[in-house]
């Protein structure tokens, strides 16, 4: 019979029932532990998991800042052992990290005034927002878009995610210019729409020079509160508030008429 074992000599055959057999078991032993991995791996990326690990990175970022207290640079001053492009270079880098962990920017604006002077300053204040942004934009991409995008349900919800879907630039450039949208939540509404990187880099280093300026240059003659540059200043930075408070009224008022 061919199921049967041959012994000749002391030396036992397999058949080749028996050859298909065993192999059948060991591709579904095989088998077992990639599906297990697969299906955990499927988890680990699935779109709430990413999302849970961007609130847990952010709420580690927040506390963080909390903990070391940043604002006190504006008390304290600059650690001597830095100086000049090498500072400005660290605080850029400190500056888009404080921003990603929702430190408010027209703080760290005036503490780069107060310590690197206005041009300086302003260089090094810029190249923060553009950083601080870039991270929050890609971590809001990969983390949160695909989950956040099917809660895109409501009036105002779909109203600006089809703005930055589709005039994203223009869009992004009057939400820097204009202060009244908070700088984390663009960051995160830009990453959740369809808009790109680059064009939504570029509106907000472009968008973020009158307001930023303002500031810094606020910071840096903080000293003589008199003086035309402070003053002129402070009405750069009120007036654009005041415009923007204007302009939602009006487009609040529009959209409850449609």
């Amino acid at each position: 019979m061919l199921d049967a074992t041959t012994r000749s000599g002391g030396t036992a055959t397999v058949t080749p029932r028996t050859a298909a057999t065993e192999l059948a078991v060991a591709t579904t032993a095989g088998t077992v532990a990639p599906t297990g991995l697969a299906r955990v791996t499927r988890v680990l990326l699935s779109p709430w998991s990413r999302l849970s690990l961007l609130v847990a990175l952010l709420a580690s970022a927040a506390t963080t800042v909390v903990l070391f207290q940043p604002q006190q640079l504006l008390t304290n001053g600059w650690p001597p052992q830095l100086g000049g492009a090498a500072a400005a270079l660290a605080y850029a880098v400190a500056y888009g990290l404080c921003t990603v962990a929702f430190v408010p920017r027209p703080l760290l604006n005036l503490a780069a005034g107060a310590l690197f002077g206005s041009q300086l300053g302003l260089a090094s204040a810029l190249a923060g927002t553009v950083l601080g942004s870039g991270i929050a934009f890609c971590l809001g991409r990969v983390l949160g878009q695909e989950a956040l995008r099917p809660l895109l349900r409501g009036k105002w919800l779909k109203a600006a995610d089809g703005q930055l879907s589709r005039h994203g630039f223009r869009t992004m450039l009057a939400m820097r210019l204009f202060p009244g949208v908070p700088f984390a939540a663009s960051n995160y509404c830009a990453a959740v729409s369809r808009m790109g990187l680059l064009p939504f880099l570029l509106a907000t280093g472009l968008g973020s020079i009158p307001n930023t300026a303002a500031y810094v240059v606020a910071g840096a003659r903080a000293s003589t509160p008199t003086s035309p540059a402070f003053l002129i200043a402070l009405a750069c930075i009120a007036l654009p508030g005041l415009a923007g408070a204007v302009v939602a009224w009006r487009k609040r008022h529009r959209l409850r008429g449609h």
